[in-house]
Protein backbone atom coordinates (compact mmCIF):
# COMPACT_ATOMS: atom_id res chain seq x y z
CA UNK A 1 0.00 0.00 0.00
CA UNK A 2 1.16 3.24 -1.06
CA UNK A 3 0.38 5.15 2.30
CA UNK A 4 1.17 4.15 5.97
CA UNK A 5 -2.02 2.11 7.37
CA UNK A 6 -1.89 5.01 10.20
CA UNK A 7 -1.65 7.99 8.02
CA UNK A 8 -4.38 6.52 5.51
CA UNK A 9 -6.84 6.01 8.67
CA UNK A 10 -5.79 9.35 9.71
CA UNK A 11 -6.75 11.01 5.79
CA UNK A 12 -10.07 8.84 5.65
CA UNK A 13 -11.52 9.76 8.92
CA UNK A 14 -10.36 13.94 8.51
CA UNK A 15 -11.00 15.93 6.16
CA UNK A 16 -7.98 17.19 4.50
CA UNK A 17 -8.99 16.65 0.63
CA UNK A 18 -6.49 18.06 -0.87
CA UNK A 19 -3.54 15.71 0.72
CA UNK A 20 -5.73 12.43 0.28
CA UNK A 21 -6.65 13.63 -3.31
CA UNK A 22 -2.70 14.59 -3.82
CA UNK A 23 -1.87 10.86 -2.71
CA UNK A 24 -4.42 9.38 -4.64
CA UNK A 25 -2.71 11.24 -8.29
CA UNK A 26 0.44 10.29 -7.78
CA UNK A 27 -0.41 6.68 -7.35
CA UNK A 28 -2.69 7.05 -10.68
CA UNK A 29 -0.12 8.64 -12.33
CA UNK A 30 2.45 6.21 -11.29
CA UNK A 31 0.27 3.35 -13.01
CA UNK A 32 -1.12 5.21 -15.64
CA UNK A 33 0.39 8.51 -16.38
CA UNK A 34 -1.34 10.70 -17.78
CA UNK A 35 -3.73 7.87 -19.94
CA UNK A 36 -6.99 7.57 -19.47
CA UNK A 37 -9.33 5.29 -21.17
CA UNK A 38 -13.29 5.45 -21.39
CA UNK A 39 -15.48 3.08 -23.31
CA UNK A 40 -18.18 3.36 -24.78
CA UNK A 41 -21.26 0.71 -24.41
CA UNK A 42 -24.37 -0.22 -26.39
CA UNK A 43 -26.91 -1.42 -23.79
CA UNK A 44 -29.41 -4.21 -25.03
CA UNK A 45 -32.05 -5.46 -22.92
CA UNK A 46 -32.14 -9.12 -21.63
CA UNK A 47 -35.39 -10.23 -22.93
CA UNK A 48 -35.60 -12.74 -25.74
CA UNK A 49 -36.77 -11.14 -29.11
CA UNK A 50 -36.01 -7.41 -28.08
CA UNK A 51 -34.56 -4.93 -30.38
CA UNK A 52 -31.07 -5.37 -30.99
CA UNK A 53 -29.29 -2.21 -31.87
CA UNK A 54 -25.83 -1.12 -31.98
CA UNK A 55 -24.13 1.51 -33.20
CA UNK A 56 -20.82 1.14 -35.06
CA UNK A 57 -18.72 3.24 -32.53
CA UNK A 58 -19.87 0.95 -29.77
CA UNK A 59 -16.62 -0.51 -28.24
CA UNK A 60 -18.59 -2.89 -25.66
CA UNK A 61 -22.18 -4.53 -26.58
CA UNK A 62 -23.71 -5.09 -22.86
CA UNK A 63 -26.31 -7.29 -22.28
CA UNK A 64 -28.43 -5.61 -19.34
CA UNK A 65 -31.23 -6.96 -17.02
CA UNK A 66 -32.10 -10.06 -15.52
CA UNK A 67 -32.87 -13.26 -17.56
CA UNK A 68 -35.57 -15.35 -17.17
CA UNK A 69 -34.06 -18.58 -17.09
CA UNK A 70 -30.66 -20.12 -18.19
CA UNK A 71 -32.21 -20.93 -21.88
CA UNK A 72 -33.61 -17.49 -22.32
CA UNK A 73 -29.87 -15.95 -21.27
CA UNK A 74 -28.37 -18.18 -23.67
CA UNK A 75 -30.59 -17.59 -26.52
CA UNK A 76 -30.43 -13.76 -26.12
CA UNK A 77 -26.26 -14.15 -25.59
CA UNK A 78 -26.57 -15.89 -29.58
CA UNK A 79 -29.17 -13.10 -30.70
CA UNK A 80 -26.97 -10.09 -29.46
CA UNK A 81 -24.16 -12.01 -30.92
CA UNK A 82 -25.08 -12.57 -34.09
CA UNK A 83 -25.80 -8.58 -34.64
CA UNK A 84 -22.60 -7.60 -32.48
CA UNK A 85 -20.10 -8.74 -35.30
CA UNK A 86 -16.92 -8.13 -33.58
CA UNK A 87 -17.77 -6.02 -30.62
CA UNK A 88 -16.99 -7.29 -27.23
CA UNK A 89 -20.05 -8.85 -25.99
CA UNK A 90 -20.42 -8.92 -21.99
CA UNK A 91 -23.72 -9.26 -20.21
CA UNK A 92 -25.40 -9.80 -16.73
CA UNK A 93 -24.55 -9.67 -13.46
CA UNK A 94 -22.76 -12.33 -11.56
CA UNK A 95 -24.96 -12.40 -8.76
CA UNK A 96 -27.56 -12.61 -11.50
CA UNK A 97 -26.22 -15.59 -12.61
CA UNK A 98 -25.48 -16.81 -9.01
CA UNK A 99 -29.08 -16.90 -8.62
CA UNK A 100 -29.75 -18.34 -12.01
CA UNK A 101 -27.93 -21.09 -11.83
CA UNK A 102 -29.25 -22.39 -8.29
CA UNK A 103 -33.25 -21.61 -9.35
CA UNK A 104 -32.53 -23.71 -12.70
CA UNK A 105 -30.60 -26.85 -10.78
CA UNK A 106 -26.82 -25.98 -12.69
CA UNK A 107 -23.56 -25.40 -11.63
CA UNK A 108 -22.28 -21.82 -11.90
CA UNK A 109 -19.58 -22.64 -13.99
CA UNK A 110 -21.99 -25.05 -16.01
CA UNK A 111 -24.45 -21.57 -16.89
CA UNK A 112 -20.81 -19.67 -17.70
CA UNK A 113 -19.94 -22.26 -20.28
CA UNK A 114 -22.90 -22.42 -21.74
CA UNK A 115 -23.26 -18.27 -21.97
CA UNK A 116 -19.53 -18.69 -23.43
CA UNK A 117 -20.38 -21.30 -26.06
CA UNK A 118 -23.01 -19.15 -27.08
CA UNK A 119 -20.79 -15.73 -27.62
CA UNK A 120 -20.55 -14.54 -24.27
CA UNK A 121 -16.86 -12.64 -23.52
CA UNK A 122 -17.40 -11.19 -19.98
CA UNK A 123 -19.53 -10.86 -17.52
CA UNK A 124 -20.16 -7.26 -17.46
CA UNK A 125 -20.29 -6.46 -13.44
CA UNK A 126 -19.94 -8.22 -9.99
CA UNK A 127 -21.23 -6.15 -7.59
CA UNK A 128 -19.20 -7.34 -4.10
CA UNK A 129 -21.66 -6.72 -1.80
CA UNK A 130 -24.11 -9.24 -3.56
CA UNK A 131 -21.91 -11.60 -5.39
CA UNK A 132 -22.64 -14.48 -2.44
CA UNK A 133 -19.00 -15.95 -2.96
CA UNK A 134 -17.29 -13.65 -4.67
CA UNK A 135 -13.82 -15.28 -5.04
CA UNK A 136 -15.54 -18.97 -5.88
CA UNK A 137 -17.66 -17.22 -8.34
CA UNK A 138 -14.95 -15.19 -9.89
CA UNK A 139 -12.85 -18.00 -9.63
CA UNK A 140 -15.81 -19.86 -11.76
CA UNK A 141 -15.99 -16.74 -14.48
CA UNK A 142 -12.31 -17.52 -15.36
CA UNK A 143 -12.23 -21.11 -15.42
CA UNK A 144 -15.36 -20.71 -17.65
CA UNK A 145 -13.07 -18.93 -20.32
CA UNK A 146 -14.60 -15.42 -19.29
CA UNK A 147 -13.61 -12.46 -18.09
CA UNK A 148 -14.78 -9.85 -15.38
CA UNK A 149 -15.19 -6.42 -16.72
CA UNK A 150 -15.57 -4.30 -13.59
CA UNK A 151 -16.15 -5.06 -10.13
CA UNK A 152 -18.84 -2.67 -8.33
CA UNK A 153 -20.61 -2.55 -5.04
CA UNK A 154 -24.15 -1.80 -4.91
CA UNK A 155 -24.20 -0.03 -1.60
CA UNK A 156 -21.46 1.51 0.90
CA UNK A 157 -20.84 -0.42 4.35
CA UNK A 158 -20.62 1.37 7.00
CA UNK A 159 -16.43 0.82 7.37
CA UNK A 160 -15.22 1.77 3.84
CA UNK A 161 -11.81 1.40 4.63
CA UNK A 162 -12.47 -2.28 5.71
CA UNK A 163 -14.33 -3.11 2.73
CA UNK A 164 -11.25 -1.68 0.49
CA UNK A 165 -9.07 -4.00 2.41
CA UNK A 166 -11.47 -7.06 1.58
CA UNK A 167 -11.63 -6.13 -1.99
CA UNK A 168 -7.68 -5.70 -2.07
CA UNK A 169 -7.45 -9.36 -0.30
CA UNK A 170 -9.59 -10.78 -2.67
CA UNK A 171 -7.62 -9.56 -5.79
CA UNK A 172 -4.88 -11.25 -3.98
CA UNK A 173 -6.92 -14.60 -4.24
CA UNK A 174 -8.06 -14.47 -7.80
CA UNK A 175 -5.75 -11.85 -9.83
CA UNK A 176 -8.13 -11.04 -12.28
CA UNK A 177 -10.17 -8.37 -11.27
CA UNK A 178 -9.09 -5.27 -14.10
CA UNK A 179 -11.22 -2.62 -12.76
CA UNK A 180 -12.95 -1.51 -9.28
CA UNK A 181 -15.56 1.13 -9.29
CA UNK A 182 -16.43 2.15 -5.95
CA UNK A 183 -19.24 4.43 -5.83
CA UNK A 184 -22.64 2.68 -5.23
CA UNK A 185 -24.63 1.78 -7.88
CA UNK A 186 -27.82 2.55 -5.01
CA UNK A 187 -28.65 4.95 -2.58
CA UNK A 188 -30.79 5.91 -0.24
CA UNK A 189 -33.14 8.88 -1.89
CA UNK A 190 -33.92 10.55 1.10
CA UNK A 191 -29.78 10.55 2.06
CA UNK A 192 -27.96 10.84 -1.47
CA UNK A 193 -24.07 10.88 -1.02
CA UNK A 194 -22.67 14.21 -1.56
CA UNK A 195 -20.00 15.02 -4.27
CA UNK A 196 -17.39 15.03 -1.12
CA UNK A 197 -18.19 11.82 -0.10
CA UNK A 198 -17.84 10.68 -3.78
CA UNK A 199 -14.33 11.66 -4.51
CA UNK A 200 -13.10 10.89 -1.21
CA UNK A 201 -14.41 7.37 -1.99
CA UNK A 202 -12.63 7.21 -5.40
CA UNK A 203 -9.32 8.83 -3.92
CA UNK A 204 -9.45 5.84 -0.89
CA UNK A 205 -10.06 3.28 -2.90
CA UNK A 206 -7.29 4.11 -5.49
CA UNK A 207 -4.91 3.92 -2.55
CA UNK A 208 -6.25 1.03 -1.21
CA UNK A 209 -7.17 -1.74 -3.80
CA UNK A 210 -3.44 -0.88 -5.29
CA UNK A 211 -3.51 -4.40 -6.33
CA UNK A 212 -6.06 -3.82 -8.56
CA UNK A 213 -5.48 -1.43 -12.14
CA UNK A 214 -8.04 0.54 -12.66
CA UNK A 215 -10.57 2.00 -10.57
CA UNK A 216 -13.05 3.40 -12.90
CA UNK A 217 -15.88 6.21 -12.74
CA UNK A 218 -19.24 5.52 -14.65
CA UNK A 219 -19.96 8.50 -16.99
CA UNK A 220 -23.97 7.10 -17.09
CA UNK A 221 -24.79 6.83 -13.47
CA UNK A 222 -22.78 9.69 -12.27
CA UNK A 223 -22.96 12.14 -14.78
CA UNK A 224 -19.24 14.21 -16.61
CA UNK A 225 -18.80 17.00 -13.54
CA UNK A 226 -17.90 13.94 -11.67
CA UNK A 227 -16.69 11.67 -13.05
CA UNK A 228 -14.17 14.65 -14.33
CA UNK A 229 -13.37 15.08 -10.20
CA UNK A 230 -13.02 11.98 -10.07
CA UNK A 231 -10.32 11.48 -12.28
CA UNK A 232 -8.64 14.25 -10.88
CA UNK A 233 -8.67 11.74 -6.84
CA UNK A 234 -7.01 8.73 -9.08
CA UNK A 235 -9.75 7.26 -11.50
CA UNK A 236 -7.88 6.09 -14.21
CA UNK A 237 -11.18 4.78 -16.68
CA UNK A 238 -14.96 5.91 -17.37
CA UNK A 239 -17.39 3.46 -17.97
CA UNK A 240 -20.78 3.84 -19.94
CA UNK A 241 -19.86 6.83 -21.97
CA UNK A 242 -22.51 6.62 -24.89
CA UNK A 243 -21.89 4.88 -28.13
CA UNK A 244 -24.71 6.43 -30.08
CA UNK A 245 -23.65 9.69 -31.81
CA UNK A 246 -26.44 12.35 -32.36
CA UNK A 247 -25.52 15.24 -34.99
CA UNK A 248 -28.13 17.07 -33.79
CA UNK A 249 -26.59 19.34 -31.44
CA UNK A 250 -23.43 19.45 -33.15
CA UNK A 251 -20.20 17.97 -33.35
CA UNK A 252 -18.92 19.33 -29.87
CA UNK A 253 -21.69 17.98 -28.09
CA UNK A 254 -21.14 14.34 -28.97
CA UNK A 255 -20.41 12.18 -26.16
CA UNK A 256 -17.07 11.33 -28.24
CA UNK A 257 -15.95 15.28 -28.19
CA UNK A 258 -17.88 15.68 -24.85
CA UNK A 259 -15.84 12.45 -23.32
CA UNK A 260 -12.36 13.87 -24.64
CA UNK A 261 -12.97 17.18 -23.50
CA UNK A 262 -13.21 16.21 -20.06
CA UNK A 263 -10.75 14.42 -20.03
CA UNK A 264 -8.22 16.76 -21.16
CA UNK A 265 -9.69 19.57 -19.12
CA UNK A 266 -8.87 17.68 -15.83
CA UNK A 267 -5.13 17.21 -17.23
CA UNK A 268 -5.06 13.44 -18.44
CA UNK A 269 -4.85 12.04 -22.17
CA UNK A 270 -8.04 10.28 -23.64
CA UNK A 271 -7.80 6.76 -24.89
CA UNK A 272 -10.65 4.93 -26.28
CA UNK A 273 -10.63 1.62 -25.47
CA UNK A 274 -12.98 -1.22 -25.99
CA UNK A 275 -14.75 -3.92 -23.77
CA UNK A 276 -11.37 -6.20 -23.91
CA UNK A 277 -9.37 -3.11 -22.48
CA UNK A 278 -7.45 -2.70 -25.82
CA UNK A 279 -7.22 0.44 -27.24
CA UNK A 280 -9.34 1.65 -30.44
CA UNK A 281 -8.80 4.26 -32.70
CA UNK A 282 -12.25 4.90 -33.11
Amino acid sequence: MAVLDAELVSLAAGFDIITLGMRADAARRARHGERTTFVRVADVPAETGAEVAIPPSAGEVRVVGVPASRHAAIQRVREVRAAAGHAPLSGFGLDDLERLALRDHVTLRGLLEDLRAAGLECVAWAPVDRVQDPRGSIEEVNIAGLTLARLTCQQWPADLLAFYARIAELQRSVGVIRAFAPLPRQWNPAAPTTGYEDVKAVALARLVVDNVPSIQVDWSLYGPKLAQIALMMGADDVDGVSAVDDDSLGRRRSPLEEISRNIRAAGFEPVQRDGRFDATDR
